[in-house]
């Protein structure tokens, strides 16, 4: 049917089904900043104002919009630059995919409040915004953000509003030792609070993210899902499913080629072994693809899944790693697997399900240093599967060029690793291939694994037509990948005086049913969390990852880290209540510190201010006045919790990034790399260093970025190694390009080379006051019969895996009634070595923070009997929202790492990894009892009390 819809005070004339949703017309027409997050009406990204009301438009019927203003921020351009203005100066708008429905939403709540609006606290802000869910930030700096929005006189334009911004974060510099630190305090762009390079373009709406950029006469794809844990297909009839009309194509197992492959994004050799195919005909858990649909529409396709039989022959399921271990079923069969690691080096065991193991030991010969220790504990810990709950869930839109070659633009982390799959799978030169990285809207490790480009790419091959698919909230949930669920056995000796002289940590981790990242995560359990204590004697990891008929366990924040820092930290905080030691002071006698080295793990440490860290921490949280807990006088106590954490930067001797920057004919520079942007501000941080080398403005440096066609290599973004080692790629690039230049103007402009150098936009002659624009050289380079243009290339692989270093400290309050628990104070003291941009870091950090609150209190991919997710929406699987954090106060306390950029470490996975260790604490200094398993829920808080303290001996 035939309606009118107002938007933005145009008139459309739109045709359409009485069942079509606000959402999808809107889209259709153009407006791309409303966008899909959920599905249930729970994330807020899809609003709109209707009549100057929010409105949740992917659960509003178009039709009812008929005879409203509709209003999307595209109609909306002064007022939002007003909003944008203070959530890009705050740095809050991170990977933006929630932005424009939180714009929306925060304008309407200035119209409700009018003048009063100024006058709103905190709380108040987060009960209205509750709705707009954000998973990059952390709420409370959107929140910041969103108060001096509200405050700000009217007459203040944009521009006044965002010099206005106080840049609050609070950087401790070390004392100034090593000489290259000393020779670089004094940077223009580096260690400054700089907007992010793309904040207007994405808080604006632009169509920047993978499904905005796609072709309206796209294929749409959809999958046909087992819903079985583990079965073998007899039959598959598409007969009546293909006759419908406009169904293009559909392919069962039989379609496709039978190469085996991994979805994990490493590089390569890769570590996990090719275990899958592109459709198989052996099941392995409940959302395993069984069939590809493409058709003209979502509707059609959806009806032709409806229309295909399926026959399963249903086989005996594991869905427990102690199931699985037993081999009496197996996942998969050793004949089918290819293994990229030797046999000594993975020890693998597929007669036990068992996909890879580790097995390392220090110092001491044998574990007999535990009888002479005054106290040993001997603890088992279990963490849960974590979804990594990205704002924008899976996508890839794919197309043939005009040479014929597939082109793949996907919503990923690791761009040129997914060029690499597509070639093994589809059995297609790889030069036959490109890969192009949007704006993507969040990952944390999930966009590491390939999940949605094999479909695309294959329906194009298959076809020759455009072809996309979109995940839904439910499919990113039960078909994708999530953290591992891992359980930890930890024993610790030490003396009478606190000396932990010995630890060993055994660990068994649930894979699920393909190998996403298993062996790798698992390594990174002991490897990023035993070095942290450096007293010790002895010291040994044994672990082992375990395939079941579960959804595949992938890369998340951390990475292994996350879980090992639960496990140690939690044994320490106990054994500082053995021991009746102040757990700061337990830490300080035994932590690593600079120039070190360490006995687990064999690292050497070239910086650390983990000392100062702690030190730091301690006083914010207000420690000496809170430990152990206080009474309430609303009943409840409130108790402190601490933990520290270690994390790398980037893969040793595995991670290598490749830079490129040329000097253009217009006097500028073009910034060619490929780290992958997933909000964290890398782009940003990248050209920052590289207008610190080359002298100039960053409006005089074009970012390329992640396009496999046109920028080189580089692993993407994973393994904290943006920063890190591509930081190193850019500085060798531009140094490179920097003295081309000099050399160039020395002998174009006939000049002594030791008497110029490189200015913003010139090239100065330090013996005088002259200046030769550098456009002018840049002129003369490329015209005539010697043009040419100057370009510089630089590369790094580090031989070490720097580690950044943090201390965590919570304050939570609890109702001993209930077993409800609430962070009311966490403060984050971090040690990433220099700080490159700090309101992006601070980001980074109160982000971090608030996934791992998620992960100690509330968040669990559950599972039902059958091996089916229970938690595949935002209404079971349960993220914080802005009302469930209060106080977050981050810090930074530098270090000057020799290998490092400017002297920075990572920053990115570390800020996860303390709060989990540290609210168990807490929970234990306000009720007596330990808790062992995450997530820490109110009922099994008060089902603790309720029993004997301390259940395990």
């Amino acid at each position: 049917m035939l309606i009118k819809l107002n938007v933005n005070h145009k008139v459309h004339d739109v045709e359409v089904d009485p069942a079509d949703m606000l959402l999808d017309v809107l889209r259709h027409l153009g407006y791309k900043s409303v966008q899909r997050g959920c599905d249930t009406s729970n994330c807020g990204l899809c609003s709109v104002l209707l009549d100057g009301q929010p409105c949740l438009s992917c659960s509003t019927l178009a039709l009812r919009a008929e005879g409203q203003l509709i209003e999307t921020i595209e109609g909306l351009t002064a007022e939002v630059e007003r909003v944008a203005a203070c959530l890009a100066g705050e740095g809050a708008d991170q990977c933006g995919y929630c932005s424009p429905g939180l714009i929306l939403s925060t304008i309407a709540l200035k119209r409700t409040h009018g003048e009063l609006a100024s006058l709103l606290d905190d709380p108040a802000i987060n009960r209205y915004l509750m709705g707009n869910l954000c998973r990059c930030t952390g709420y409370v700096g959107q929140t910041r953000a969103i108060r001096r929005y509200l405050a700000a006189p009217v007459e203040i334009t944009p521009a006044e509003l965002t010099k206005s911004i106080q840049q609050d974060v609070v950087v401790n510099p070390r004392p100034i030792a090593h000489p290259e630190a000393r020779a670089r305090q004094n940077l223009r762009s580096v260690g400054h609070a700089i907007e992010k390079l793309d904040s207007r373009a994405i808080l604006h709406g632009k169509p920047v993210y993978t499904d905005d950029l796609a072709v309206p006469e796209a294929l749409v794809i959809k999958i046909l899902r087992s819903p079985h844990a583990h079965a073998y297909i007899q039959s598959i009839d598409t007969t009546k499913a293909a006759k419908i009309p406009g169904v293009e194509l559909i392919l069962t197992w039989a379609d496709v080629p039978q190469t085996r492959f991994t979805l994990a994004g490493q590089s390569y050799p890769e570590p996990s072994p090719y275990d899958r195919l592109i459709l198989d005909r052996e099941v392995r858990y409940v959302g395993d693809e069984v069939a590809i649909i493409a058709a003209d529409s979502e509707r059609t396709a959806l009806k032709a899944m409806r229309m295909i039989n399926v026959h399963y022959d249903v086989l005996p399921a594991v869905l427990t790693i102690d199931d699985a271990l037993k081999g009496d079923v197996l996942v998969h069969q050793a004949d089918h697997l290819v293994f990229n690691l030797p046999q000594h080096v993975g020890l693998h065991d597929i007669a036990h399900n068992v996909m890879g193991a580790h097995s390392q030991q220090f110092g001491e010969t044998d574990e007999s240093i535990f009888a002479s220790c005054d106290v040993v504990l001997e603890r088992t810990y279990q963490t849960q599967a974590q979804a990594q709950s990205m704002m924008e869930t899976f996508r890839s839109f794919s197309y043939l060029d005009q040479w014929n070659r597939l082109v793949v633009i996907t919503s990923t982390q690791v761009p040129f690793h997914i060029k690499r799959q597509l070639a093994l799978a589809l059995n297609i030169p790889s030069g036959r291939i490109r890969v192009i990285k949007p704006r993507v809207g969040g990952g944390f490790g999930a966009k590491q694994t390939s999940v949605t480009e094999i479909f695309a790419a294959i329906v194009t091959i298959k076809t020759g037509k455009p072809a996309k698919i979109i995940y839904t909230r439910q499919e990113s949930y039960m078909a994708s990948n999530s953290r591992h669920a891992i359980r930890g056995t930890v024993k610790l000796g030490a003396s009478r005086d606190g000396i932990i002289r010995a630890l060993t940590l055994d660990a068994l981790s649930d894979q699920g049913a393909y190998s996403l990242h298993g062996w790798t995560t698992l390594g990174l359990v002991g490897e990023k969390s035993l070095p942290l204590y450096n007293k010790l004697e002895y010291a040994r990891f044994d672990a082992k990852v375990i395939y079941t008929h579960k959804m595949p366990c992938g890369a998340f924040r951390g990475y292994g880290a996350t879980q090992g820092a639960f496990f140690i930290e939690s044994i320490v905080n106990e054994l500082a209540t053995v021991l009746k030691m102040d757990p700061v002071d337990l830490r300080l006698k035994n932590i690593v510190h600079e120039g070190e080295h360490t006995l687990a793990f064999n690292k050497e440490i070239l910086s650390s201010a983990l000392d100062r860290c702690i030190i730091k921490g301690k006083q914010l949280i207000g420690w000496d006045e809170k430990f152990p807990f206080r009474e309430m006088e609303n009943g409840r106590v409130r108790a402190v919790g601490m933990a520290i954490s270690m994390q790398g930067s980037g893969i040793a001797n595995i991670d290598t990034s490749t830079v490129k920057v040329q000097l253009n004919e217009s006097g500028d520079f073009s910034l060619l790399m490929s780290p992958t942007d997933i909000g964290t501000g890398t782009d940003t941080i990248l050209t920052q260093m590289a207008a610190e080398v080359l002298n100039t403005s960053l409006k005089n440096i074009i970012p390329v970025v992640a396009d496999t066609d046109i920028t080189p290599y580089d692993p993407g973004s994973y393994a904290s190694s943006g920063t890190y080692v591509t930081g190193r790629a850019v500085i060798a690039a531009c140094e490179d390009l920097k003295r081309q230049i000099l050399d160039m103007a020395a002998q174009r402009f006939e000049l002594s080379r030791q008497a110029i150098d490189l200015g913003d936009g010139v090239i100065i002659q330090l013996d005088s006051s002259l200046e030769i624009q550098l456009r002018d050289l840049a002129q003369k380079l490329t015209s005539g019969p010697n043009a040419q243009t100057l370009s510089g290339t630089g590369s790094f692989g580090g031989k070490t895996s720097p580690p950044p270093y943090m201390a965590g400290f919570a304050e939570i309050e609890l109702d001993r009634a209930t077993g409800q628990c609430r962070v009311v104070d966490y403060v984050g003291v971090v040690d990433c070595g220099r700080v490159i941009n700090p309101n992006l870091a601070r980001l980074q950090a109160e982000g971090g923070i608030v996934q791992g609150i998620g992960l100690a209190l509330y968040e669990h991919v559950r599972y039902g009997k059958r091996g089916q997710i229970a938690t595949n929406s935002f209404l079971q699987y349960k993220i914080p929202t802005r009302a469930d954090i209060d106080s977050i106060k981050i810090e930074f306390e530098e270090s000057y790492e020799p290998t490092g950029p400017f002297g920075a470490k990572s920053i990115g996975e570390i800020v996860i990894n303390t709060p989990a260790p540290a609210i168990a604490d807490a929970i234990y200094q306000a009720t007596g009892v330990r808790l062992y398993e995450l997530p820490m829920l109110p009922e099994a808080i008060w089902q603790a009390t309720q029993i004997k303290p301390n259940a395990q001996t």
